[in-house]
């Protein structure tokens, strides 16, 4: 005999939504990083965001929920660690005394192997990386999303509400524009408050002239936020060392921590942490 739907949760979610309150209530801050289209330099805004504010002092951790294309574990030089269960739960691993990671990367033994979910399995399993793994005391959760405006942001609007707000990351060309703004209308739709845009990729120095080549044109970004009324928090250049210092899994933040375009992160950092202020 089929069960009939009644509208009622069962002990089961009721007691899953508890340990989500518990874990959100140790969480100071929730910063959700979202681009409207990928190759926009998402993931490693996120990784370099979560890594300047873990070396400024903060007890920081960084949530992959980009399940069919997890970068972070390779982007922060954890590729092929693994998470380990404690009678607490699971923890985070570790990247350094102040900053843990979690992604699918952590999980999956087989790296090439896709992740093939649909939308529930995708929210179920955000929720348990949120309220199953023991993250502790936090003073900034950043969460890396997938490109666009579906199931994982949608997800962690949904299961967050009191979410600090999103960043969005895009390049100064039209087309990643009009996507840029369309994540800025997703988030004012779900009631989530916009910290600001970050324009990435936006201009080139010539190693040899030093002349600045706009290859992907400049100030979309900025002009977006002009018209849509939310904070711009800068530009952030083309940077060969950051690709190169990405894929070994370094984040350019620490390791370029005296180049000009590593100040100019620094800058926007400053600027998130204004933007989100003392909310919780």
């Amino acid at each position: 005999m089929e069960k009939q739907f009644t509208g009622e949760k069962s002990s089961e979610e009721l007691e899953q939504e508890q340990r989500l309150k518990r874990t959100l209530s140790k969480i100071k801050h929730v910063i959700l990083v979202i681009s409207g289209k990928g190759g926009v330099g998402k993931t490693t805004v996120a990784v370099n965001l979560a890594y300047s504010l873990a070396e400024g002092g903060s007890k920081v951790g960084i949530l992959d929920i980009d399940f069919h294309g997890p970068n972070i574990a390779k982007m922060l030089g954890i590729e092929g660690k693994s998470l380990i269960a404690t009678e607490k739960g699971v923890a985070p691993y570790p990247v350094t005394s102040t900053l843990s990671a979690v992604s699918i990367a952590l999980i999956m033994q087989d790296q090439d192997r896709p992740v093939i979910w649909r939308g529930p399995l995708k929210m179920g399993m955000i929720q348990k990386l949120l309220s199953d793994v023991s993250w502790g005391e936090l003073d900034y959760l950043i969460i890396d999303s997938p490109p666009g405006t579906g199931d994982e942001p949608l997800s962690v609007c949904q299961l967050i509400p009191d979410l600090d707000g999103v960043v969005v990351v895009t390049t100064p060309q039209d087309v990643a524009i009009l996507d840029a703004r369309k994540s800025i209308v997703f988030a004012k739709e779900v009631n989530v408050p916009v910290i600001g845009i970050i324009e990435n990729m936006s201009g080139f120095s010539c190693p040899h002239c030093g002349a600045q080549i706009d290859l992907f044109s400049r100030g979309g970004g900025e002009k977006a936020s002009d018209e849509l009324g939310v904070p711009f928090l800068g530009r952030i250049p083309i940077e060969p060392d950051m690709v190169k210092l990405g894929d070994e899994g370094k984040p350019y933040i620490h390791f370029q921590q005296e180049s000009e375009t590593a100040k100019l992160m620094d800058g926007i950092v400053d600027r998130i942490k204004r933007n989100t202020g003392e909310k919780r």
